[in-house]
């Protein structure tokens, strides 16, 4: 165990806060009975075990985490980037940290925080959407993940005292993840991995041509589902980079027969870029665009 860090109790109202300061490693995380609020305040922690814990509130404002364990922790209130004082917010790093079976609360506030090469598996992420000053780089998820907004560009206001004007997101595997109403915003998705979803290029164009398909089905109901899906879906385009679309049958509508998605997303995968009149699919076969 090698530890040199202070313990700074304050007490705000009813409200009881530690401020830790300093450097831990190799040892289990010392969590007093009591306070409401555990700050990490430019800290810095290697192997340190915070497995099965329970925090009230989590805060960290510029402290680094290598090597974490957060297995089975759960976290009432949670911001792991918290903003610094004046105008600048420092940035926390989360490196080779496990969150595994991990309580993340509902509407999470990521902050300004980057986890790189860490591993979320079977964590509770669940309508976490503000992870606008969040960034992923070659991260492994697994289990899964439900209404989450991952964010590659930061809002324009917050730019200034983040010092950037993207987040990184590259290098993350999904593959083992089941996405549920997962947006990636801004980002290039060609550059993570995913199983079970198509990447489209050209998106816009594919979706203006499996119109005459839709056009073909014989209930009313199940076309106008269609096409309000891919309206839906083409409206993202100024939010995907060179127009490419990450797309499963289960975005193409749930409430549709899954034999109709099944159909829509094949003819999404292999048609071509023409949307002239009559080529809303062309022969089966594979397409080099679709990956």
């Amino acid at each position: 165990m090698n530890a040199d860090f202070t313990v700074e109790p304050v007490q705000e109202g009813f409200l009881r806060t530690q401020i830790v300061r300093g450097e831990m490693r190799d040892q289990r995380f010392p969590l007093p009975a009591g306070p409401d609020n555990t700050v990490f305040d430019r800290m810095r922690l290697v192997d340190v075990d915070f497995s099965a814990m329970r925090f009230v509130c989590f805060l960290s404002r510029g402290s680094e985490f290598d090597g974490c364990d957060f297995s089975g922790t759960a976290f009432d209130q949670l911001l792991l980037g918290a903003p610094g004082d004046g105008a600048v917010r420092p940035q926390s790093v989360f490196r080779g940290c496990v969150f595994r079976r991990t309580q993340f609360p509902t509407l999470t506030a990521f902050g300004n925080v980057r986890f790189e090469g860490c591993t979320f598996e079977r964590s509770r992420l669940r309508l976490q959407t503000n992870t606008h000053e969040a960034e992923f780089v070659d991260c492994v998820f697994a289990g899964p993940i439900r209404g989450v907004n991952f964010w590659g560009r930061p809002y324009d206001f917050d730019q200034a005292a983040l010092g950037r004007d993207h987040n990184d997101f590259s290098g993350n595997d999904f593959a083992a993840a089941r996405l549920d109403d997962v947006a990636f915003h801004h980002i290039d998705v060609r550059a993570q991995r995913f199983s079970g979803h198509a990447l489209l290029d050209r998106f816009t164009e594919r979706a203006k041509a499996v119109l005459p398909l839709i056009d073909r089905w014989p209930d009313a109901e199940h076309r106008d589902m269609a096409r309000l899906t891919l309206e839906f879906l083409i409206a993202d385009a100024p939010e995907r980079i060179d127009d490419v679309a990450l797309v499963s049958p289960a975005d193409l509508g749930r409430k549709l027969p899954p034999a109709l998605r099944e159909e829509l997303f094949a003819a999404l995968r292999r048609t071509t870029s023409d949307t002239s009149r009559g080529r809303a699919a062309a022969p089966p076969g594979p397409d080099p665009a679709a990956r």
